[in-house]
């Protein structure tokens, strides 16, 4: 195999790394739409939330939907948030738990907002995914188990994490100026 060929392997498995892209429904609505349909959403809950599939599809909008409920993926910088630099905290969408705060984003050049470090140990879950032929680890919502991504160990100090999250995902909340 020449060395151009293994540059373009090495290159096309590291676009894939994340996941596959997929077309999402439909744009989202705002944090505030978000909240005043699904009566679940909260930022200071800690209890776990359960719903059927037919319950999380009557509160959360469809593209918010299929990342969360149908382990869907946006495609690659889509994401309003991939290159935001606002500071504050990102929480799951599905249901206002807390997940990571502004300073622990990075930029990793795959094409989803990425983070090295959650907010605490219990904000997400760690669960095993071999789709698509790869074995990765994916991310959940810590109180209601929405799919956010995956996580690497290609990230940067202190943790050495990448967690690249769909921004379909994610509500921010600004930090407020004091």
């Amino acid at each position: 195999m020449t060395l151009s060929r293994i540059i373009l392997f090495v290159c096309l498995a590291m676009l894939q790394q994340c996941s596959f892209s997929q077309p999402s429904p439909k744009k989202s609505t705002n944090m505030a739409d978000t909240t005043k349909k699904n009566p679940l959403y909260s930022h200071e809950a800690t209890d776990k939330v359960t719903l059927s599939d037919e319950e999380w599809k009557k509160v959360l909008p469809a593209d918010v939907y299929y990342i969360a409920r149908q382990k869907g993926t946006e495609r690659p910088w889509t994401s309003p948030f991939e290159n935001s630099k606002e500071i504050g905290t990102y929480y799951c969408k599905a249901c206002g738990n807390a997940l990571f705060k502004s300073d622990t984003k990075f930029e990793s050049g795959c094409g989803w907002p990425s983070f090295y470090e959650p907010v605490s140990k219990g904000s997400i879950i760690y669960t095993p995914d071999n789709s698509h032929g790869m074995r990765r680890t994916e991310v959940q919502c810590g109180r209601c188990k929405a799919h956010l991504g995956h996580v690497f160990e290609d990230g940067p100090p202190p943790t050495g994490l990448r967690y690249c999250i769909n921004g379909v995902i994610l509500d921010f909340e600004k930090t407020k100026e004091k």
